[in-house]
């Protein structure tokens, strides 16, 4: 490597624009390909620290609902992403082959997660002494500079197949089905699943009526690619399972899309809805609703859900917090937890993303203690915080929760966290 491209690899990026011109095409493509090596490298460290760090988790790494969360939370990542990681580095302990090949850079972190995932989860027709045989064969596929993701599926699904039992089919097997939908920055949705063909069957023959191609009243054919007309019966028929089915309950309620907005944001006339009425407001208060998975929702969108559904009005104070509603019992009322998804807009405590469906109402000063059932007593926990807020046996800190002088809850974290125990606001930024 020449000493331009080795300074490019080895130092920042900031002002570099600038100086790739010195660089001829060799040298560039050199300080591509190490610069990728490195990246590499670094990769297997993150994964190779973060187990480590999961297997002697500290005060901070605790609250963080695990080392995933917490590497998220304290770099640009994703929670998604950081949770990827560290499942990486615990998958990878019982395959010290596969770990190896993947810490010297030779294995790419996807590739690393297939193999790993096979390992786990091998043909069932498959002999115990067949797997070091299985892994090589993987490895293989998946080392060099011509791996690509292609021939590892390959080698997978050869293996699949030549290891198939009597038992159950792949086509029927549905411990094998998987289901993932994640949001992505911009704020849409992305669904990746695989089923059993029984299921598949029944998810064809549900959607068959509602993607068929729909000429216009004027005989113009349906102008819709396959795909979207797919995706169009597929919003079709969760509405219908939605409208009439039997949906059981969800955190309390039953399951249904949820818009928080304010009454003045709502106004029909825009002039209206975006002029603030005091001067005080934040812009990133007006002219947007709110959702409890995927947050914002633009406000002609919200109009739109308005003009069709269930109204239910929560009263707030000056600072934007809901007043009490049927205080008095221990347990919260329907109009509280109303309130507090409201307020919370779900787990509050500081960094958690999770939704208002799965979480708790704790009592700041515990009922038994005399902690009345009232919003300045209550706030939004998920399961994990909640157990840590009644003191987790292994974490050495306790949190302390205070509803401050804008009614809303703050947390003071322990000593072993921050030595100036410095409150933090409830966890909605981010939310809204």
């Amino acid at each position: 490597m020449s000493v331009l491209s080795s300074d490019v690899v080895s130092g920042s990026a900031v002002g570099l624009r600038g100086r790739l011109w010195r660089l001829s095409s060799a040298e560039l493509r050199e300080a591509a390909v190490s610069s990728s090596a490195e990246i590499l490298r670094l990769e297997a460290v993150r994964v190779a620290v973060v187990d480590e760090l999961s297997m002697r988790p500290d005060d901070q790494v605790i609250a963080s609902r695990g080392v995933g969360s917490w590497l998220a939370a304290n770099t640009m990542l994703q929670v998604r992403d950081g949770k990827k990681i560290a499942a990486l580095g615990a998958a990878l302990r019982p395959f010290p082959a596969v770990a190896a090949r993947f810490d010297c850079g030779d294995c790419s972190f996807d590739h690393a997660v297939l193999i790993v995932a096979f390992c786990e989860s091998p043909p069932k027709g498959m002999p115990d002494e067949a797997l070091p045989r299985c892994i090589d064969l993987l490895l293989a596929a998946a080392s060099g500079v011509e791996a690509t993701t292609t021939k590892v599926r390959h080698v997978i699904a050869t293996l699949e197949r030549v290891f198939e039992s009597d038992e159950i089919p792949p086509a029927e097997d549905v411990d094998r089905n998987e289901l993932r939908i994640a949001s992505t920055l911009n704020g849409r949705v992305v669904v990746r699943g695989e089923f059993d063909a029984l299921t598949g069957e029944m998810l064809l023959s549900a959607l068959s009526n509602l993607t068929m191609p729909t000429p216009a009243p004027d005989g113009t054919p349906d102008a819709r690619s396959a795909a979207k007309r797919t995706a169009d019966g597929f919003t079709e028929l969760i509405r219908r399972y939605l409208d009439c089915a039997k949906t059981g309950t969800d955190g309390g309620q039953r399951p249904h899309v949820n818009v928080h907005i304010n009454a003045r944001d709502l106004a029909e006339h825009r002039d209206c809805a975006a002029a603030p009425s005091n001067g005080e407001e934040s812009p990133s208060d007006l002219d947007v609703g709110h959702m409890p998975w995927l947050g914002p929702l633009s406000v002609s969108q919200t109009r739109l859900l308005g003009c069709d559904c269930f109204l239910s009005t929560v009263l707030l104070d000056a600072h934007g917090a809901p007043l009490d509603a049927q205080p008095g019992k221990r347990l919260v009322t329907a109009e509280q937890r109303t309130a507090l998804i409201a307020r919370d807009r779900g787990c509050a405590f500081p960094g958690c993303t999770c939704v208002p469906a799965w979480t708790d109402a704790h009592h700041i000063r515990h009922w038994a203690n005399g902690g009345p059932t009232v919003m300045n007593n209550l706030v939004l926990l998920c399961r994990s915080h909640h157990r840590l807020m009644h003191r987790k046996s292994e974490f050495v800190g306790k949190w302390a929760i205070r509803i401050g002088v804008d009614n809303k809850p703050w947390f003071i974290p322990p000593l072993s966290i921050d030595p100036g125990q410095h409150p933090r606001p409830a966890n909605t930024t981010f939310k809204t």
